[in-house]
């Protein structure tokens, strides 16, 4: 990062966190923080907020590639406040189409060192990172580095980017490789991967139903509820754990 490159950075942070502050709405604080059990720091501003000040920084300064982009965000992603990230996706998305491999990367930066909360991401893992697979910028391998990332957004983040691409690689593909998350230890994980495995079933029944029984003892329970949410409850039973095992845990 240019000297002059990280002065703009923190002349637009400022700029900023003065229109965020100056338009907080505390009302909005109480409404939402109920949906972030991760903790919810922030002002309370609207989306249209957002969007005003995305266009404000646009018009003020002089950010015409993605990669600077890239690197103002990973800075609005260390900002305690909420909106400050919504910012960076806000400002990146609005260039999404000159995004290259470079660009993916950086979002893998994103997620490892700044990405907190399910809002932010699943909102690049549906609107931002699919491009890069359906344009073939990147491969699936490309996210295989993902998987086993310190961070539970960034595996998270795996399963469900790949929700829109379930037709575009065969079933068995997706399967094989998202198929560690299924002993991952964290809950957002489990989350995500139950609704990626919901899609896939929509698609292809009966190789998802054969998966899970497969894991049916070793997947975490919350995996499964999600994964079968669309089966009738007789149709459930089948995935629940052999009863020996589950005599074993109590």
């Amino acid at each position: 990062m240019h000297i002059q490159e990280a002065k703009m950075y923190k002349a637009i942070i400022r700029r900023a966190e003065d229109f965020l502050a100056a338009r907080a709405n505390p009302q909005n604080v109480m409404k939402y923080s109920r949906y972030f059990k991760e903790g919810y720091n922030a002002w309370g501003n609207s989306v249209e907020d957002i969007a005003e000040i995305a266009s404000l920084i646009e018009s003020e300064y002089s950010l015409k590639e993605p990669s600077q982009l890239i690197e103002l965000g990973s800075l609005l992603f260390q900002h305690p406040k909420y909106e400050m990230g919504s910012l960076a996706i806000q400002l990146l998305e609005r260039r999404l189409k000159k995004c290259g491999k470079k660009e993916f990367e950086g979002l893998r930066n994103w997620f490892d060192f700044g990405v907190n909360n399910w809002a932010h991401a699943d909102h690049l893992c549906s609107r931002l990172l699919p491009r890069f697979l359906l344009k073939d910028i990147v491969a699936l391998q490309d996210f295989a580095g993902w998987l086993k990332s310190g961070s539970r957004w960034s595996r998270r983040a795996v399963p469900v980017a790949l929700i829109k691409l379930k037709k575009k690689y065969e079933i068995r593909e997706l399967l094989e490789f998202t198929e560690e998350l299924m002993i991952d230890p964290e809950r957002v994980v489990h989350q995500g991967m139950g609704w990626f495995l919901r899609e896939l079933w929509k698609i292809h029944p009966h190789d998802v139903e054969d998966f899970l029984y497969r894991y049916r003892n070793t997947a975490a329970r919350l995996i499964i509820q999600y994964a079968t949410e669309k089966l009738s409850k007789e149709e459930r039973l089948r995935f629940r754990k052999d009863k020996a095992l589950s005599n074993k845990e109590k």
